[in-house]
Order: structure tokens, then sequence, then C-alpha cells
């Protein structure tokens, strides 16, 4: 991880504010789009911790499975959800478990903090960094223009 990386002086901004791993991945998706939700931002809170500080599948990754959806879901009754949407998160989760899964011996958060606390303040950043990045490679590959949402044809 770059610490001269805007994204990562962001991303501490927002942790400063107390926002968890999976509301600093959705917080930064909506301003890239010049939008607020705290509603939106308020749900992502139940990704945290591996749901709900269970432990279970890292809470970044999740997220940003839910950000791919943002792009290419379905949220009105008049929209059509992109075919692609579940191929785009399955090169999330492969791409996720290539590089964190084998590092950490896991994808579940608390393989990734291996009952060392610590481990969130060390890990969680670049992780969370190297998963938006990913997520906004996956949507430009896929013709999203990341400002409007809109798929470009």
């Amino acid at each position: 991880m770059d610490i001269t990386d805007e994204g990562y002086f962001h991303l501490l901004q927002l942790s400063g504010q107390e926002f968890s791993c999976s509301q600093i991945l959705m917080q930064m998706c909506l301003e890239n789009r010049g939008k607020e939700n705290p509603e939106l931002v308020r749900a992502m809170g139940g990704l945290v911790g591996g749901l709900g500080y269970s432990g279970k599948l890292c809470g970044a990754l999740s997220s940003g499975a839910c950000l791919l959806s943002f792009y290419a879901g379905k949220g009105l009754p008049e929209e059509v959800e992109d075919s692609r949407v579940n191929s785009m998160i399955g090169e999330l989760v492969q791409w996720f478990e290539q590089e964190f899964g084998t590092l950490y011996g896991g994808m579940d958060c608390t393989d990734i903090m291996e009952g060392n606390p610590r481990n969130r303040i060390e890990r969680c950043p670049h992780i969370i960094l190297q998963i938006n990045r990913k997520v906004l490679e996956i949507l430009d590959k896929n013709n999203y223009d990341l400002t409007t949402g809109k798929l470009e044809l």
C-alpha cells in the first residue's frame, strides 16, 4: 500500500469518523457518483467484521459484491439487471481468493485477522483500497460510467 495514495488518506478520514470497511467502500462509491445515501451506508454496516463481527466472509469482499450490484443490479421495477453481474462478482471473489485468501489462509475475517486485533489496522486499509480498485477495474472493463452509473454502449 502506498501511503501517499489519495485514497488511503480518504480511507483514514472515513475510518476516523468511525465508519467500517463496508461503509467506507460504499461511501467512496457514492462520492464517485456525487451522491449521498446515509441509509445505504448505514445498511452496509451489517457486513463489517464478516457479517456483524461474526468473523465470517470478509466484510470488504462482500461490500465489493454489493458495489458491483449497485451498478449492475436491479433497483426499480422497470430496470433490468445486467446479465453479467454474477460473473463480475465471481471475478471479484476469484481475485480476492488468489490475492488475499492464499496469503491469509482463507477469505473469512477471522482468517485475515488471525486472532490479532492489530491486524485490522495493518491489513484492512490495504484490502479495502485493493477491493475498491478491483471493483472499479471490473466496472470499467464492463463499460460502466463510474460517475453516472450507466452502462456505456
